[in-house]
């Protein structure tokens, strides 16, 4: 990520956030202009690097909640205990 785009990133308002959010989501401006894909392409990644820097993972789009007993659930991560990796 270059210097200007994460300028503009830190500097986003929530409002401008949903904003960009919504375009992604409809596919158009909030005139009604249809977005180019390299606009959509543009306005995901603000989208994305925003929620990584100012909402919590569940809040984020795309998130998946791990399932019980999953290697990524936390539960099951604080009750097992390491075992080393054999090799066949």
């Amino acid at each position: 990520m270059n210097d200007n785009f994460q300028q503009v990133i830190n500097n986003l308002t929530p409002d401008v956030y949903q904003n960009l959010k919504r375009a992604v989501e409809l596919g158009k401006w909030p005139d009604g202009k249809v977005l180019t894909q390299e606009q959509r392409d543009t306005c995901m990644q603000a989208v994305i690097a925003y929620e990584h820097i100012h909402l919590p993972p569940e809040e984020q789009v795309g998130y998946i909640p791990p399932k019980p007993g999953d290697a990524c659930d936390d539960e099951t991560k604080q009750n097992s205990s390491e075992q080393p990796l054999k090799w066949k």
